[in-house]
């Protein structure tokens, strides 16, 4: 039986695009990138929200506008250069039509 893993978040860096490689590039197949994809202000909205509930002192606008940037400027190049792998969802949908 294959096993089947869905990793989040991964990876985040140039550096662990090359570990992965080293470490897993033939042992596994890559079947997919999901990009769960939703402008800064939807997210931004979400993250606030969660803030409330959540305790993390890292949910503050100047932190959520540093991670915007850091992801746009090293993640959505490694995402990208995935090709055709990626699948971009809609992330502005609500949680159960993002599921379906």
């Amino acid at each position: 039986m294959d096993k089947k893993y869905l990793i989040d978040g991964f990876p985040r860096s140039a550096d662990n695009v090359e570990g992965w490689n080293e470490v897993m590039g033939d042992r596994v197949q890559l079947v997919a990138v999901l990009w769960f994809d939703a402008d800064e202000q939807i997210m931004t909205d979400r993250i606030l929200k969660r803030a409330a509930h959540s305790g993390r002192n890292d949910d503050n606008i100047e932190t959520l506008r540093k991670r915007f940037t850091q992801f746009k400027e090293e993640q959505v190049p490694i995402i990208l250069s995935y090709g055709d792998l990626v699948k971009k969802l809609d992330a502005t949908l609500s949680p159960n039509e993002v599921f379906e």
